[in-house]
């Protein structure tokens, strides 16, 4: 698979002999994000600086974006390694949690490269595997929704094996993702690496790329922009929103749970269990946005599910975890994070076209 690359983390600037030793530290982890720069990824390491982490973000930018963690480069206990995790690598120094959120999400950009796709969530999760059984480290694998496929029941839990079509256009993503979850189930039984594997519902809140593709920023982008909203087939599929923060202590419990609960290494569901048609999430956007955008139909995409729910049960048991915020409550800062953004990139687009006329 080709060469190591082997990184020296620079937290802030500060120089290496000024860092604290690992008896020093103590209380304080490093805790490296892999697509730290993407939409949880950027969120979650400033939830981890805030309670006192050090953060080493590793995204190679393919749809993570340097906007989202800016503010955090000069930050003294952040670090950003650009790299691609398909990439063998080692980074120096101690590494006491790792977070997988390394992969594309939305149907747009993993289908993209699906190939790449593919490989990031095998290759990638091998070498962060390694990487953790180096380190000691716990090391928590973002899975998804998408494992169960377009589900035959109403409530999805964790037993539910899912119908999932292994050559589709959804496949590299869907299936890639089941695959690394057979990697780190395997991982954990033959090496006992402290593993933890969360089943992301659809997440959504500020630092969504407004290009994502996916039907949050969609419909929110449209309806500020005053462009139609783009429902696919008759828009009566379900899917179930979870809110970035509740989402971030969903995924912090789990990462931070005694490891000697039964089956916490097993899959775990997180996600909002509130149930919602595309045309009634339209309604809601429209309604909050006051846009007067018009819906406009196309047809449904190949192996697009037609029901998402998940049953947090597990989660509730093993984490006491459950979401608190509502859909509504959620797009109060998600539309007005969509409207900054919107009115920075069409500022941007003026002053650009100003510099062509003087030019």
């Amino acid at each position: 698979m080709g060469k190591d690359y082997v990184y020296t983390p620079d937290f802030g600037g500060v120089p290496r002999a000024l860092r604290s030793t690992s008896k020093e530290r103590g209380k304080e982890r490093t805790v490296l994000i892999a697509g730290g720069a993407g939409f949880i990824g950027s969120n979650l390491s400033r939830r981890l600086i805030a309670r006192g982490d050090r953060v080493i973000c590793l995204d190679n930018l393919e749809t993570g974006r340097s906007e989202n963690i800016a503010a955090l480069l000069p930050h003294p206990r952040f670090a950003f390694v650009l790299h691609d995790v398909v990439t063998p690598f080692r980074v120096n120094g101690p590494i006491d949690q790792i977070y997988n959120l390394a992969c594309p999400a939305s149907p747009p950009k993993y289908q993209r490269d699906p190939l790449h796709t593919f490989k990031t969530s095998i290759f990638g999760g091998l070498n962060l595997l390694a990487l953790a059984r180096e380190k000691g480290a716990r090391i928590l694998q973002s899975s998804t929704s998408e494992v169960y496929g377009d589900p035959d029941c109403p409530l999805q839990s964790e037993d539910y094996r899912g119908l999932v079509n292994t050559v589709g256009p959804r496949s590299c993503y869907d299936e890639g993702k089941r695959a690394a979850e057979t990697l780190f189930y395997e991982t954990n039984r033959q090496h006992g690496i402290d593993v933890r594997i969360a089943r992301i519902f659809n997440t959504y809140g500020p630092r969504m790329d407004p290009g994502d593709g996916r039907v949050v920023s969609n419909f929110v982008v449209q309806a500020l922009s005053g462009a139609p909203i783009t429902i696919y087939g008759e828009g009566l599929q379900t899917r179930s929103f979870c809110y970035i923060d509740d989402m971030l202590d969903g995924l912090m419990a789990l990462m931070d749970a005694d490891e000697h609960l039964a089956t916490i290494n097993d899959p775990v569901n997180l996600g909002n269990p509130g149930e919602f048609t595309m045309i009634e999430l339209a309604q809601l956007v429209l309604q909050m946005t006051g846009s007067k955008s018009a819906l406009t139909y196309r047809d449904l995409p190949v192996d697009d599910p037609r029901q998402r729910r998940p049953d947090i049960s597990r989660a509730g048991r093993l984490l006491d975890w459950a979401p608190k915020i509502s859909l509504a409550e959620g797009l109060v800062p998600t539309i007005a994070y969509f409207s900054a953004e919107l009115a920075q990139m069409q500022g941007l687009a003026t002053a650009r076209r100003a510099g062509e006329a003087v030019s």
